[in-house]
């Protein structure tokens, strides 16, 4: 089904706004993550290298200094190839280079400046022409497209309040081929009640945002499917198409949703065997919080992103390659949920004309979705494990999913209230 009408008007980017004023010149130095998280240390032991990124977003912009060779638009099939690489609002290309720019001619730096990104563009907000909407792919499209590309991690930087059955199925199918998720979870604020689609979603790793003292965001939603939390205020990002002019700051989950998707294509790139599970465990065994690994909160989940943590400790145990890290949320009275599917069935696609009613947040039995555990939302990660810096306080901890070569796939039942 094509997501339109009063569902696609409420499909948005997860970014804030920008404000006025910021030369390129000035850009990384605005990127104040970059030092807490000791990117030129964690570059010594990865760049990204050999992983692919999907961003599905308001189109990339493969011309900007910092993204020349970093863009593989030839790997987007027809038709949802259409309007790929012409970005018409510039958050796509801003979260592009916050995962793999490479900073030349003063652009940002991505933390995983070696990472190639696979671009998707789906109609965001009401800024296409409604011809232009009409041609361009839907989020179910755009999905399954990346799905069936050879790209490990799937970066979605956009929101709905609005549950779809079809692109639930796409989900469920990307995870079925052992792609990372990573979806913001919405800026209407932490009392909003609810978390946006498709963080939302089983197998998507929601990401909530941080300040510079490790502080959740006020904008920030919370609730039972927040998995992780990563930079998202103070960040610049192009302040309009013309792709002239960098903003100092964009503040959002989708920011964070970007950082995070990089924080994982610097550890899969470091150990490029491991399956998602394993990159999974590693996140979690590592990420900064306060609390017991097994009693995420509403807030902040398993913690703030760190990792160079992983990628600093040459012994670290990623576990079984198909034994699922996050076992207890992926239970039901006990019982663990695992389908298996048969590697001849492996490329079956949901159908992209199935049909279901559009139910909002509130309406739906799945965002039942009350703040859960007790936090007070302020410095997650000041008692973060020690590796050498107080101040290195970022990982990737993540809900996650699946398989090897198509096997098996785990089915993940969220965090009761």
């Amino acid at each position: 089904m094509r997501l339109g009408g009063a569902v696609a008007s409420a499909l948005v980017v997860v970014g804030v706004s920008f404000a006025p004023g910021a030369a390129a010149a000035d850009v990384q130095s605005d990127q104040w993550y970059l030092g807490p998280m000791q990117a030129e240390k964690m570059w010594k032991a990865s760049r990204g290298e050999g992983i692919k990124v999907a961003v599905i977003d308001t189109g990339v912009n493969p011309d900007t200094p910092s993204l020349d060779g970093q863009i593989l638009a030839d790997e987007v099939p027809e038709p949802v190839a259409y309007g790929a690489t012409e970005d018409y609002d510039g958050h796509g290309t801003t979260m592009a280079e916050l995962i793999a720019g490479t900073g030349a001619g003063g652009g940002i730096r991505g933390l995983s400046p070696e990472a190639e990104i696979v671009p998707y563009r789906i109609p965001l907000g009401r800024s296409l022409t409604a011809k232009e909407e009409e041609r361009a792919p839907t989020a179910t499209e755009a999905i399954e497209a990346a799905a069936d590309s050879d790209a490990r991690i799937i970066s979605m930087s956009f929101t709905s309040p609005a549950y779809e059955s079809d692109v639930e199925e796409a989900v469920e199918y990307a995870a079925s081929k052992g792609k990372l998720l990573v979806a913001g979870v919405g800026n209407e604020g932490r009392d909003s009640g609810y978390i946006g689609y498709p963080a939302a979603y089983p197998y998507v790793i929601g990401v909530s945002s941080i300040d510079e003292k490790s502080n959740i965001s006020d904008f920030a939603q919370s609730g039972n499917y927040v998995d992780l939390v990563a930079p998202g205020e103070n960040i610049p990002g192009y302040c309009k198409p013309k792709f002239d002019q960098y903003c100092p700051d964009m503040p959002g989950t989708s920011s964070a949703t970007a950082i995070t998707s990089a924080a994982a294509a610097l550890i899969w790139s470091a150990h490029p065997d491991w399956t998602a599970n394993q990159v999974t465990r590693a996140l979690i065994d590592t990420a900064g919080r306060k609390w017991p690994k097994d009693k995420p909160t509403a807030t902040a989940g398993y913690g703030t992103i760190r990792p160079r943590s992983v990628l600093a400790d040459p012994d670290y145990d990623a576990g079984e390659p198909y034994s699922d890290p996050l076992r207890k949320e992926n239970t039901q009275e006990g019982e663990k949920l695992v389908t298996e599917i048969p590697p001849a069935s492996a490329s079956a696609k949901p159908s992209a004309g199935a049909t279901a009613a559009s139910q909002g947040a509130e309406g739906s039995p799945k965002d039942k979705q009350a703040a859960a555990g007790t936090d007070d939302a302020k410095a997650v990660a000041t008692d973060a494990p020690n590796d050498g810096s107080s101040t290195l306080w970022i990982a990737l901890g993540a809900a996650a999913v699946v398989i090897g070569g198509g096997a098996f796939a785990v089915l993940r039942a969220r965090r009761a209230n």
